[in-house]
């Protein structure tokens, strides 16, 4: 019986340390990745404000086993367009396109499952010192309440989405460039 107590009280401080880890950290959270990108800004803008241009590089397209089903409404690209997606390993969410402007594309992002979570995503295009290369960066940000904040203490978000944003760049890389 007395290792049952002492195994309840590891598990119990273990969870004390967690949920005290997680209090501490920021009540938002940011994640970006960037490349540079020979072509300019308006070239590569248009495979970002048409989802369904996004079936040519975002990195959760033709994921193994996942059977994505999309569902495109609203605007055709732009302000208004809403892409929603369900599939059994991206689970299901809804983006809609908020802001184009020539440098900047803002989307409301939710997830529904497999955790319900809102953010946006950002995309910025700058021309950098070098002719006709743009410097873009993919970020995602939004509120960190404390579910986030443990999920992130246990996970390195970083480091699990991250990738997945370089391998898209790399993709509109390819299709903007080529």
């Amino acid at each position: 019986m007395q290792i049952v107590a002492v195994i309840a009280a590891i598990i119990v401080v273990a969870i004390a340390i967690v949920l005290i880890v997680a209090a501490g950290k920021p009540n938002v959270f940011r994640l970006a990745r960037s490349a540079q990108i020979k072509a300019p800004p308006e070239a590569i803008t248009l495979y970002v404000v048409d989802f369904q241009k996004w079936t040519g590089w975002s990195p959760w397209e033709g994921v193994p086993g996942d059977e994505l089903q999309r569902t495109y409404s609203g605007a055709k690209s732009g302000v208004g367009a809403v892409y929603d997606w369900q599939g059994k390993k991206t689970g299901v969410g809804r983006m809609e396109m908020i802001e184009v402007e020539p440098r900047r594309v803002g989307i409301k992002l939710h997830f529904f499952k497999p955790f319900e979570a809102h953010n946006v995503a950002e995309f910025t295009f700058e021309p950098t010192a070098e002719p006709g290369v743009t410097a873009v960066v993919w970020s995602m940000h939004g509120p960190a309440n404390l579910r986030t904040k443990v999920m992130h203490t246990l996970m390195n978000m970083d480091k699990m989405v991250g990738p997945s944003f370089e391998q898209g760049l790399a993709k509109l890389k390819g299709l903007a460039e080529g």
